[in-house]
């Protein structure tokens, strides 16, 4: 195993995931490639792109994610693993499944959030969609669990 993808909401969930990706990538000496997919901006997607303000914000936003990435990766290399940021706009599932051919990622790590019921029905699952794509090493990291 050479290369592992672990995309990142860059939420509260992120750590959890990293954690487990970075047992896989020690025991195999794995690298790990990072990837953010961020929302792409407005105007691409086919809207008006706003305010100067909302423009603002949304460039602190993506300004603000990189940075994350970034720190995620210095902290992985002073613990003597080789990583890699990647932080693109596009369709999430898509965008996954592209780096992941890319990279010829071995092996994706990512996490779920752990939705059900109605809410899963109307918003989907980004892990769902990569497992269902039926193309690559998919490891799922769930939620804790709640009592």
């Amino acid at each position: 195993m050479k290369n592992i993808l672990v995309p990142l909401d860059l939420n509260a969930e992120t750590d959890r995931v990293l954690d487990r990706a970075t047992q896989i990538a020690q025991a195999f000496g794995a690298k790990l490639w990072l990837l953010h997919v961020a929302a792409p901006d407005p105007d691409f997607v086919g809207y008006e792109a706003g305010p100067q303000y909302i423009r603002d914000v949304r460039a602190e936003t993506l300004k603000e994610e990189r940075t994350k990435l970034h720190r995620m990766v210095a902290e992985l290399a002073a613990s003597k693993l080789e990583a890699q940021p990647i932080m693109v706009m596009g369709p999430t599932v898509e965008t996954i499944l592209a780096e992941a051919e890319r990279l010829h990622a071995d092996l994706i790590v990512m996490g779920t959030h752990g939705r059900r019921g109605l809410a899963k029905a109307f918003l989907g699952s980004t892990s769902d969609d990569v497992l269902r794509a039926n193309r690559y090493s998919v490891l799922i990291v769930p939620p804790p669990v709640t009592t």
